[in-house]
């Protein structure tokens, strides 16, 4: 039986230290959106990973997922190969043996408010959103980023501050083009 665990962060900028999972076997991580399961590739390799008998530990409910359909297929998957999922901020256990009734609603109301504040989230983007175009100041839509000079930024040797200060995006956006290759 493995120890296996996962930790997912939003965005580059932040952390993963603060979800302390203990000792484990194997340990995914990912800096990536919660919003679908299907675009986030450690999530994919942890769940083709993990073998019958296995543990998935997770700092908490809505580390794994922010969308209620996506949680609890997600389990749903994990027991189906005889893999436990474990929540250490929740102290709920998931296993294909284990048909606690009340542990399902707590992650089925845990599901529900992860969902919840997303959309929260989502709404107070649109409204931040609506108010800078209102004042002006909102550019709108995706910018096309020129790759190739922000990898040519890089082998210069400037930071990834410097390459987004000079080309007017953000530090996140560097970073995933240079990990693009990684």
């Amino acid at each position: 039986m493995a120890l296996v665990g996962y930790r997912r962060v939003s965005t580059f900028d932040q952390n993963l230290d603060r979800q302390d999972l203990g000792k484990v076997d194997k340990l995914f991580e990912e800096k990536a959106s919660g919003k679908s399961a299907k675009e986030r590739p450690a999530l994919q390799l942890m769940i083709d990973y993990v073998r019958e008998g296995d543990c998935v530990v997770v700092h908490s409910i809505d580390r794994l997922a922010r969308d209620l359909r996506d949680l609890q297929s997600i389990i749903e998957t994990l027991n189906s190969k005889g893999v436990a999922i474990s929540f250490k901020s929740e102290s709920l256990t998931f296993s294909a043996s284990s048909d606690d009734a009340f542990a399902k609603l707590q992650l089925q109301m845990m599901g529900a408010f992860a969902e919840f504040e997303r959309n929260i989230i989502r709404k107070r983007q649109a409204e931040g959103i609506a108010k800078a175009k209102t004042k002006g100041v909102y550019k709108g839509g995706k910018k096309r980023i020129d790759r190739e000079k922000v990898k040519d930024l890089k082998r210069e040797g400037l930071s990834t501050y410097k390459i987004a200060e000079a080309l007017g995006i953000s530090r996140m956006s560097v970073h995933r083009i240079l990990n693009e290759e990684a």
